[in-house]
Protein backbone atom coordinates (compact mmCIF):
# COMPACT_ATOMS: atom_id res chain seq x y z
CA UNK A 1 0.00 0.00 0.00
CA UNK A 2 1.50 3.39 -0.97
CA UNK A 3 2.30 5.95 1.75
CA UNK A 4 -0.56 8.25 2.73
CA UNK A 5 -0.77 11.90 3.74
CA UNK A 6 -0.82 10.82 7.38
CA UNK A 7 2.31 8.69 6.88
CA UNK A 8 4.07 11.72 5.42
CA UNK A 9 2.88 14.02 8.19
CA UNK A 10 4.07 11.62 10.89
CA UNK A 11 7.45 11.37 9.18
CA UNK A 12 7.59 15.17 9.02
CA UNK A 13 6.94 15.42 12.73
CA UNK A 14 9.75 12.98 13.49
CA UNK A 15 12.09 14.74 11.06
CA UNK A 16 11.58 18.25 12.39
CA UNK A 17 11.22 17.59 16.11
CA UNK A 18 14.52 15.78 16.50
CA UNK A 19 16.29 19.04 17.35
CA UNK A 20 13.45 21.50 18.07
CA UNK A 21 10.83 21.59 20.80
CA UNK A 22 7.10 22.05 20.26
CA UNK A 23 7.33 25.57 21.72
CA UNK A 24 10.15 26.55 19.36
CA UNK A 25 8.22 25.38 16.33
CA UNK A 26 5.03 27.08 17.59
CA UNK A 27 6.82 30.42 17.85
CA UNK A 28 8.20 29.97 14.35
CA UNK A 29 4.70 29.16 13.03
CA UNK A 30 3.45 32.44 14.52
CA UNK A 31 6.35 34.35 12.95
CA UNK A 32 5.76 32.84 9.52
CA UNK A 33 2.02 33.42 9.78
CA UNK A 34 2.69 37.10 10.41
CA UNK A 35 4.91 37.26 7.33
CA UNK A 36 2.37 35.55 5.10
CA UNK A 37 -0.69 37.41 6.33
CA UNK A 38 0.55 40.87 7.26
CA UNK A 39 3.65 41.41 5.14
CA UNK A 40 3.22 39.12 2.15
CA UNK A 41 3.54 41.97 -0.32
CA UNK A 42 7.10 42.47 0.93
CA UNK A 43 7.97 38.82 1.53
CA UNK A 44 11.60 37.75 1.34
CA UNK A 45 11.45 34.17 0.11
CA UNK A 46 14.92 33.50 1.50
CA UNK A 47 13.99 34.84 4.92
CA UNK A 48 11.08 32.39 5.13
CA UNK A 49 13.58 29.53 5.16
CA UNK A 50 16.22 31.28 7.29
CA UNK A 51 16.84 29.38 10.50
CA UNK A 52 15.93 25.89 11.65
CA UNK A 53 12.76 27.11 13.39
CA UNK A 54 11.22 28.70 10.32
CA UNK A 55 12.21 25.76 8.13
CA UNK A 56 10.59 23.36 10.58
CA UNK A 57 7.47 25.53 10.80
CA UNK A 58 7.14 25.62 7.04
CA UNK A 59 7.80 21.90 6.72
CA UNK A 60 5.64 20.53 9.50
CA UNK A 61 2.82 23.11 9.52
CA UNK A 62 2.35 25.10 6.31
CA UNK A 63 3.44 22.28 4.00
CA UNK A 64 0.73 19.87 5.22
CA UNK A 65 -1.91 22.62 5.10
CA UNK A 66 -0.93 23.38 1.50
CA UNK A 67 -1.10 19.67 0.67
CA UNK A 68 -4.63 19.35 2.05
CA UNK A 69 -5.78 22.52 0.32
CA UNK A 70 -4.40 21.59 -3.11
CA UNK A 71 -5.74 18.06 -2.72
CA UNK A 72 -9.26 19.41 -2.20
CA UNK A 73 -8.97 21.80 -5.16
CA UNK A 74 -7.68 19.01 -7.42
CA UNK A 75 -10.60 16.83 -6.38
CA UNK A 76 -13.13 19.60 -6.98
CA UNK A 77 -11.69 20.33 -10.41
CA UNK A 78 -11.42 16.63 -11.29
CA UNK A 79 -7.88 17.50 -12.32
CA UNK A 80 -6.92 13.83 -12.38
CA UNK A 81 -9.05 13.18 -15.46
CA UNK A 82 -6.89 12.59 -17.36
CA UNK A 83 -3.83 12.42 -15.12
CA UNK A 84 -0.87 14.42 -16.47
CA UNK A 85 2.27 12.46 -17.22
CA UNK A 86 4.35 15.12 -15.51
CA UNK A 87 3.59 17.74 -12.85
CA UNK A 88 5.77 20.85 -12.61
CA UNK A 89 5.61 22.61 -9.23
CA UNK A 90 6.72 26.24 -9.56
CA UNK A 91 8.13 27.64 -6.31
CA UNK A 92 7.73 24.17 -4.83
CA UNK A 93 8.65 25.00 -1.21
CA UNK A 94 8.43 21.64 0.56
CA UNK A 95 6.96 19.99 -2.53
CA UNK A 96 3.51 19.64 -1.01
CA UNK A 97 1.37 21.15 -3.79
CA UNK A 98 2.78 19.06 -6.62
CA UNK A 99 2.82 16.00 -4.38
CA UNK A 100 -0.86 16.44 -3.50
CA UNK A 101 -1.80 16.49 -7.18
CA UNK A 102 0.41 13.47 -7.94
CA UNK A 103 -1.00 11.45 -5.02
CA UNK A 104 -4.53 12.15 -6.24
CA UNK A 105 -3.44 10.76 -9.60
CA UNK A 106 -2.39 7.51 -7.94
CA UNK A 107 1.28 8.44 -8.03
CA UNK A 108 1.43 8.12 -11.81
CA UNK A 109 2.86 11.54 -12.81
CA UNK A 110 6.55 12.35 -12.60
CA UNK A 111 7.27 15.42 -10.50
CA UNK A 112 9.58 18.34 -11.19
CA UNK A 113 9.90 20.81 -8.33
CA UNK A 114 11.46 24.21 -8.99
CA UNK A 115 12.55 26.62 -6.27
CA UNK A 116 15.20 29.31 -5.84
CA UNK A 117 16.10 28.11 -2.32
CA UNK A 118 18.39 25.14 -1.72
CA UNK A 119 16.53 24.06 1.44
CA UNK A 120 13.24 23.89 -0.45
CA UNK A 121 14.80 21.75 -3.16
CA UNK A 122 16.12 19.21 -0.65
CA UNK A 123 12.85 19.21 1.32
CA UNK A 124 10.88 18.57 -1.88
CA UNK A 125 13.11 15.64 -2.77
CA UNK A 126 12.47 14.21 0.71
CA UNK A 127 8.71 14.73 0.31
CA UNK A 128 8.67 12.86 -2.99
CA UNK A 129 10.68 9.95 -1.58
CA UNK A 130 8.58 9.73 1.58
CA UNK A 131 5.33 9.66 -0.38
CA UNK A 132 6.69 7.09 -2.82
CA UNK A 133 6.49 9.47 -5.78
CA UNK A 134 8.74 9.65 -8.80
CA UNK A 135 10.29 13.06 -9.06
CA UNK A 136 13.20 15.43 -8.82
CA UNK A 137 13.60 18.99 -7.59
CA UNK A 138 16.17 21.51 -8.64
CA UNK A 139 17.27 25.02 -7.81
CA UNK A 140 16.20 27.35 -10.59
CA UNK A 141 14.27 30.50 -11.36
CA UNK A 142 10.76 30.28 -12.79
CA UNK A 143 11.85 33.06 -15.12
CA UNK A 144 14.37 30.84 -16.92
CA UNK A 145 12.45 27.56 -16.77
CA UNK A 146 11.42 26.02 -20.08
CA UNK A 147 7.96 24.68 -19.31
CA UNK A 148 7.33 21.29 -20.91
CA UNK A 149 4.34 20.62 -23.14
CA UNK A 150 1.36 18.57 -21.98
CA UNK A 151 2.24 18.79 -18.30
CA UNK A 152 0.33 19.67 -15.18
CA UNK A 153 1.69 22.97 -13.87
CA UNK A 154 0.96 24.16 -10.35
CA UNK A 155 2.02 27.41 -8.69
CA UNK A 156 0.69 27.49 -5.13
CA UNK A 157 1.36 30.68 -3.15
CA UNK A 158 4.15 31.51 -5.59
CA UNK A 159 3.00 34.09 -8.13
CA UNK A 160 2.54 36.86 -5.57
CA UNK A 161 6.19 36.53 -4.53
CA UNK A 162 7.47 37.40 -8.01
CA UNK A 163 8.35 40.89 -9.13
CA UNK A 164 6.00 42.50 -11.63
CA UNK A 165 8.15 41.93 -14.71
CA UNK A 166 8.84 38.28 -13.91
CA UNK A 167 5.17 37.72 -13.14
CA UNK A 168 4.11 39.16 -16.49
CA UNK A 169 6.59 37.02 -18.42
CA UNK A 170 5.44 33.93 -16.56
CA UNK A 171 1.81 34.67 -17.39
CA UNK A 172 2.63 34.63 -21.09
CA UNK A 173 4.62 31.40 -20.73
CA UNK A 174 1.79 29.69 -18.89
CA UNK A 175 -0.79 30.73 -21.46
CA UNK A 176 1.47 29.41 -24.21
CA UNK A 177 1.99 26.15 -22.32
CA UNK A 178 -1.78 25.73 -21.95
CA UNK A 179 -2.21 26.32 -25.68
CA UNK A 180 0.24 23.45 -26.24
CA UNK A 181 -1.77 21.05 -24.08
CA UNK A 182 -0.67 21.73 -20.50
CA UNK A 183 -3.02 22.18 -17.54
CA UNK A 184 -2.28 25.17 -15.32
CA UNK A 185 -3.39 25.57 -11.70
CA UNK A 186 -2.69 28.79 -9.79
CA UNK A 187 -3.48 28.90 -6.05
CA UNK A 188 -3.28 32.04 -3.90
CA UNK A 189 -4.85 33.47 -0.71
CA UNK A 190 -8.44 34.53 -0.87
CA UNK A 191 -7.67 38.09 0.34
CA UNK A 192 -7.69 40.44 -2.63
CA UNK A 193 -5.35 42.97 -1.04
CA UNK A 194 -2.58 40.37 -1.32
CA UNK A 195 -3.09 39.72 -5.04
CA UNK A 196 -3.45 42.97 -6.94
CA UNK A 197 -2.45 41.20 -10.16
CA UNK A 198 -5.22 38.61 -9.83
CA UNK A 199 -7.90 40.28 -11.96
CA UNK A 200 -5.62 40.62 -14.99
CA UNK A 201 -4.59 36.98 -14.75
CA UNK A 202 -8.22 35.89 -14.33
CA UNK A 203 -9.22 37.89 -17.39
CA UNK A 204 -6.45 36.30 -19.47
CA UNK A 205 -7.23 32.80 -18.20
CA UNK A 206 -10.94 33.21 -18.90
CA UNK A 207 -10.14 34.58 -22.33
CA UNK A 208 -8.22 31.37 -23.04
CA UNK A 209 -11.11 29.18 -21.84
CA UNK A 210 -10.20 28.83 -18.17
CA UNK A 211 -11.84 30.20 -15.06
CA UNK A 212 -11.23 31.49 -11.53
CA UNK A 213 -12.85 30.19 -8.37
CA UNK A 214 -12.87 30.78 -4.62
CA UNK A 215 -12.81 27.81 -2.27
CA UNK A 216 -13.69 26.99 1.34
CA UNK A 217 -13.08 23.46 2.55
CA UNK A 218 -13.86 21.98 5.96
CA UNK A 219 -11.07 19.54 6.82
CA UNK A 220 -10.15 17.33 9.73
CA UNK A 221 -6.54 18.04 10.61
CA UNK A 222 -4.31 15.35 12.11
CA UNK A 223 -4.39 15.64 15.89
CA UNK A 224 -0.89 17.04 16.27
CA UNK A 225 -1.34 19.48 13.39
CA UNK A 226 -4.57 20.73 14.99
CA UNK A 227 -2.75 21.08 18.32
CA UNK A 228 -0.04 23.20 16.70
CA UNK A 229 -2.73 25.26 14.97
CA UNK A 230 -4.47 26.05 18.27
CA UNK A 231 -1.23 26.65 20.14
CA UNK A 232 -0.17 29.21 17.53
CA UNK A 233 -3.51 31.02 17.90
CA UNK A 234 -4.67 30.03 14.41
CA UNK A 235 -7.74 28.23 13.06
CA UNK A 236 -7.39 26.15 9.91
CA UNK A 237 -10.37 23.84 10.30
CA UNK A 238 -11.60 25.67 7.19
CA UNK A 239 -9.04 26.05 4.43
CA UNK A 240 -9.61 28.91 1.99
CA UNK A 241 -7.99 29.91 -1.27
CA UNK A 242 -8.68 31.18 -4.73
CA UNK A 243 -7.54 29.40 -7.86
CA UNK A 244 -7.24 29.82 -11.58
CA UNK A 245 -7.47 26.78 -13.80
CA UNK A 246 -6.78 26.50 -17.49
CA UNK A 247 -7.09 23.29 -19.47
CA UNK A 248 -9.52 22.35 -22.19
CA UNK A 249 -10.61 19.00 -20.73
CA UNK A 250 -10.60 20.16 -17.11
CA UNK A 251 -12.62 23.27 -17.87
CA UNK A 252 -15.21 21.20 -19.72
CA UNK A 253 -15.53 18.63 -16.93
CA UNK A 254 -15.81 21.25 -14.20
CA UNK A 255 -18.37 23.38 -15.99
CA UNK A 256 -20.54 20.33 -16.62
CA UNK A 257 -20.77 19.79 -12.86
CA UNK A 258 -21.88 23.31 -11.93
Amino acid sequence: MPPTFLDWFNALETRHTETLTFQEIRRAVQALSSIYVERRDRIDHGAVFAGAGKRAAFGIFFGPLHFLLVREIVRALQATEPAPQQIVDLGCGSGSAGAAWAVECGGKPRLLGIDSEAWAVEESKWTYRTLGLRGIARKASVDTLIIPDKAGIVAAFTINELDKETRQRLLEKLLQAAARGSSVLIVEPIARRLTEWWDEWARRFKGAGGFAEEWRFRVDLPEKLALMDRAAGLNHHELTARSQWLTESGSRIYKSRR
